[in-house]
């Protein structure tokens, strides 16, 4: 029984020891959340304005662009999906990865080759144990994302979208698999197709009373686009990321803090268990002695 009660203590002190890392990495989790959704807030902005520019500049001018342009056969999708780089996170990479997986079968149902690009390591890892290929992978960012990764990302898509026909990264679509931070208890996992290009409205509309801009584009709407288009598809891509990365500290929070009231109610059951041990030893000892007198006494009382 002292073995046992033992070995319950050790798994107390283990569980102890969980609990304070766990509650740890809960409480980072929280303090990042704060910061992740500002830097979403700050870039909306900007990513709304540039939405209106581009809207006008594709509803109002005749100028093809090979980003515009829909292909008549498309043949291969380009697939970037966003998964964290840390585990930790409950089922946020996972369920990433499985809406990534919906789309890409939806895709070869319509008889296309799908190529897939991947940020996070929990991706990476996803990808290499099932032995698949991938095209190009980013990491070492899914909690902090910087808009350099995002042009370096939005970079090599467009690369991929206007590459020759017959080129081994030549890609006639490309979307893009996210989770959107709805709420601190809500993140979906989300797709959309970035190329060709469809232009996405924020989600904060103006008002009814708001007068949209007159635009005048210099030099030409054709030189116009080559600039923006890009920045578009950049400003996209981490506006993604951002969103991404407060989802990945929410669920994150979410995780740990079921981990740590788990190991509360572990220690809590231990430790009754380990209490009740230690009453049978002090029960069992004092038996043992009551007989031991009884005995003892049986004996003496013979002797005479």
């Amino acid at each position: 029984m002292a073995v046992s009660l033992r070995e319950y203590r050790a798994r107390i002190r283990s569980v102890e020891s969980t609990k304070k890392i766990t509650r740890a990495m809960e409480l980072i989790a929280a303090s990042r959340i704060i910061k992740a959704q500002q830097r979403a807030q700050q870039a909306a902005p900007y990513a709304r304005e540039l939405t209106r520019a581009v809207s006008a500049l594709v509803t109002y001018s005749n100028t093809d662009h090979p980003l515009t342009t829909e292909p008549e056969d498309p043949k291969r999708a380009a697939i970037l999906i966003v998964t964290s780089d840390r585990g930790l996170a409950g089922a946020y990479s996972s369920s990433v990865l499985k809406e990534g997986e919906r789309l890409a079968e939806r895709l070869r149902g319509e008889g296309k080759q799908v190529v897939t690009y991947l940020t996070g390591r929990k991706g990476e890892a996803y990808y290499r144990f099932r032995g698949r290929d991938v095209a190009q992978s980013w990491a070492g960012f899914s909690d902090q994302p910087r808009y350099q990764n995002a042009k370096e990302i939005g970079e090599a898509l467009i690369g991929a979208f206007t590459a020759e026909e017959g080129e081994p990264e030549q890609v006639d679509e490309v979307h893009l698999v996210y989770t959107q931070f709805r709420s601190m208890l809500v993140q979906e996992p989300h797709n959309l197709r970035m190329l060709p290009l469809e232009v996405v409205e924020s989600d904060e509309r103006p008002e009814k009373d708001d007068v949209l801009p007159l635009y005048e584009f210099e030099p030409s709407p054709a030189e116009v686009l080559d600039e923006l288009l890009p920045r578009y598809v950049q400003s996209r891509i981490f506006f993604a990321l951002l969103q991404a990365s407060a989802s990945e500290l929410a669920a994150r929070q979410k995780a740990m803090k079921s981990a740590t009231d788990n190991a509360e109610e572990l220690i809590k059951k231990y430790t009754r268990i380990a209490n009740q041990a230690r009453q049978a030893g002090i029960t069992q000892e004092i038996s043992e002695i009551v007989g031991g007198v009884n005995a003892l006494a049986d004996a003496n009382a013979g002797g005479e």
